[in-house]
């Protein structure tokens, strides 16, 4: 499976699914004001898949023209550009988990693999197999690997992801699965433990991560 959502199989009605299920945040909530309409009108401008619709939006300033063609209103269109982009999250450094051996980081980054989505996609065919190629112990880095598939859900951090490692929850397969309470539980055990974190997660917090690690593609 991707490190993504498969853009390109995704329709705007299973984007509008997304939307209308998520606990969005305040400043996304305006989304939902006649968003069936709005994404109807995007689909007679042209736009048959997420893919489409992302690619569109993938320059701000592409937005006026689209708005043009869909009779939508820029404004909206840029609170959907931040909702979509949001479900594929940037891939993460891997010298951003710095807690980790750096030696590993420089071997992984010698063979070409700097961040998550490189090292999800080259550990896919192997752990032992990946290993062998970069010259390092299966151990090595299957913490490296657990980071990486953990950083394909939104708003995980390198820091959060290292928070539910400690939690017991070392897959975004993990993840989705989880009892919010659990989750949510273990997260503070975690962090009172070893204070990875100053802030405060509440249960909400955690149902939207559950919300958003269900969209990310299982292995």
């Amino acid at each position: 499976m991707g490190y993504f959502i498969d853009e390109d199989s995704a329709s705007l009605d299973e984007l509008q699914v997304w939307l209308e299920k998520a606990d969005l945040i305040p400043s996304l909530q305006p989304l939902l004001d006649g968003l069936a309409k709005k994404l109807s009108a995007l689909k007679k401008a042209g736009m048959k898949s997420v893919g489409d619709l992302r690619m569109r939006m993938k320059n701000r300033k592409t937005l006026p023209s689209l708005a043009d063609d869909a009779g939508i209103d820029s404004d909206y269109l840029v609170l959907l550009r931040r909702a979509v982009l949001g479900f594929f999250p940037k891939p993460r450094l891997l010298s951003a988990f710095d807690w980790l051996d750096m030696n590993t980081v420089i071997k992984l980054n010698r063979a070409g693999i700097k961040d998550t989505r490189q090292l999800y996609e080259a550990a896919s065919s192997g752990v032992e197999r990946l290993a062998g190629e970069v010259e390092l112990q299966k151990g090595d880095l299957l913490e490296f690997i657990a980071l990486s598939d953990l950083s394909r859900i939104q708003w995980v951090s390198p820091v959060f992801a290292r928070v539910l490692v400690a939690a017991g929850f070392s897959s975004a397969a993990s993840v989705a699965a989880a009892d919010s309470e659990v989750l949510y539980e273990a997260i503070i055990k975690a962090n009172d433990r070893a204070r990875f974190y100053k802030g405060k997660v509440g249960i909400r917090d955690i149902k939207r991560l559950i919300a958003a690690a269900i969209l990310v593609p299982a292995e």
